[in-house]
């Protein structure tokens, strides 16, 4: 059931946000030098992985780590970058993962292909074992402000607690945050 809602919600959303998406990838091409998408390598379900397209926020000569790890990443961003972070409007390349079965609406967030310690603690709980997501229980519970530690911990809840109820208070949730930017790191 939940990959039948994930493919019809994710046609439905591309028929919706296809024009905005191009309008979107055209403003990134002329803001700065460097393709639209960003194709980063994440990890998905049982570890393996695979690449996940956002639409490009950095210079291309970012270092390929997460924000949190950069002494100054304000200094890698492209011009509409950080107003693409703060909508969360470079998330939505994601909805052709969502379609090809890379990820779920909602998940765990995949990692980063070198955090090393996020990946280590999902598989010692057992979250490893969930398709990533769009968004998921750690993200409406504190996203870019939460600790590793902590992001798992909310992760393993929805490892033992997964339903269509959870995943539609995770959704809703998670429009209450886009639409007043919280959580997000610039």
């Amino acid at each position: 059931m939940k990959r039948f809602l994930d493919l019809f919600l994710s046609l439905a959303a591309l028929a919706i946000l296809g024009i905005p998406m191009l309008v979107i990838a055209i403003f990134v091409r002329l803001s700065s030098r460097g393709p639209a998408l960003y194709w980063s390598d994440r990890v998905g379900r049982d570890n393996k992985v695979f690449k996940m397209p956002k639409f490009r926020t950095m210079r291309i000569d970012t270092p390929p780590m997460a924000t949190h790890l950069m002494a100054e990443p304000q200094k890698f961003l492209a011009p509409i970058g950080g107003f693409l972070r703060k909508t969360s409007l470079d998330e939505l390349p994601q909805l052709v993962s969502i379609l090809k079965g890379d990820m779920s609406f909602v998940g765990p967030r995949p990692a980063l292909f070198n955090q090393d310690d996020l990946i280590a603690l999902r598989t010692a709980k057992g979250v490893h074992k969930v398709l990533p997501g769009l968004t998921g229980w750690a993200q409406v519970n504190g996203r870019d402000e939460l600790p590793i530690p902590a992001k798992v911990d909310f992760d393993e809840h929805y490892l033992k607690n997964q339903s269509l109820i959870l995943d539609s208070k995770i959704l809703l949730m998670t429009a209450s945050q886009v639409l007043f930017g919280k959580g997000v790191s610039h």
